[in-house]
């Protein structure tokens, strides 16, 4: 029984490092490398899959994703009786809870307008309000999304939770479904989207969607970039529909050189660095999860 990690050669080693103090009984392996018998594989940690790799492992059992989402793996290619873990772990939360606050309170406090006047050379005080009159919605109640709830709690700010499926948690007037998100959208000036990418999630914040909004409405994105439909979001923002955005993922990344998001004074950019994957807490998860699925199935 091993483990390979499929990824980034300097952050396999780590990952390696911090797996033979934590599991020595448990062989590791960084890709290329591999065990003598590759059928010994039975957990594969990994980002994006190398084509033709999994039809090398027929011993397979779980297949973990080094990050949060798994819409960058082709499930399709997954055998169905192999599943598929996507990785949450404390330390990606607190990155994640710690990203959205900085973000909302960035919005909240129009940072945005006064990185333009700063540019303009301007001295001229923008309008403030308390947190609790700021309502804030966010996309998405999972780990990450909960998480980031309870960090912009004590700020007072007046929370909304929206989901596919119902969800109750306390503090947070909770929506679900397609009439609770048009609900939801309608009384938000800042949305957050913490969703997974799925077909149903794809392009979620178009123009119909963004028109929802109250008029000077923000938009952050820490999901993925696929959830928002980009030129329909830099129309919103020239028009006025929208004032501000913090944007970490985008449709295509790298961010090609020529995107307006570069440039566009109400955007705020990040490169896709709100919550990342650690070697020494991902790998105790990792083992972790390895002992508890040996464990269930009696063979560990």
């Amino acid at each position: 029984m091993s483990v390979l990690y499929v990824g980034e050669p300097v952050r396999g080693r780590a990952w390696a490092e911090m797996h033979a103090g934590l599991a020595p009984d448990i062989p590791f392996h960084v890709h290329p490398d591999m065990p003598a018998s590759p059928g010994d594989v039975r957990y594969l940690v990994a980002w994006k899959l190398p084509d033709g790799l999994l039809e090398t492992l027929p011993g397979l059992e779980v297949v973990f994703s080094v990050g949060a989402g798994v819409d960058q793996l082709d499930l399709d290619r997954l055998p169905r009786d192999v599943p598929l873990v996507r990785m949450i772990e404390p330390a990606l939360e607190r990155e994640m809870a710690s990203y959205v606050a900085m973000a909302v309170l960035a919005l909240h406090r129009n940072l945005p307008g006064y990185l333009v006047q700063q540019k303009e050379r301007r001295w001229a005080v923008l309008p403030i309000r308390e947190a609790s009159e700021t309502r804030v919605g966010i996309l998405g109640l999972g780990v990450l999304g909960t998480a980031a709830a309870a960090a912009l709690a004590p700020f007072g700010f007046a929370l909304k939770g929206w989901s596919r499926s119902p969800r109750s948690l306390p503090g947070i007037a909770c929506f679900h479904g397609e009439d609770g998100l048009a609900r939801m959208l309608g009384a938000c000036d800042i949305v957050v989207c913490l969703l997974p990418l799925t077909p149903e999630t794809r392009g979620i914040l178009d123009a119909r969607r963004l028109a929802m909004l109250p008029r000077g409405a923000c938009v952050v994105n820490a999901a993925r970039g696929g959830h928002v439909v980009e030129a329909d979001l830099v129309a919103a923002l020239d028009s006025g529909q929208l004032r501000a955005a913090v944007l970490d993922v985008c449709a295509t990344e790298p961010l090609p050189a020529d995107s307006p998001l570069w440039t566009h004074p109400a955007i705020l950019l990040t490169p896709h660095v709100a919550a990342t994957t650690r070697a020494p807490s991902a790998a105790a998860a990792l083992v972790e999860n390895i002992r508890r699925h040996r464990a269930r199935h009696r063979r560990y």
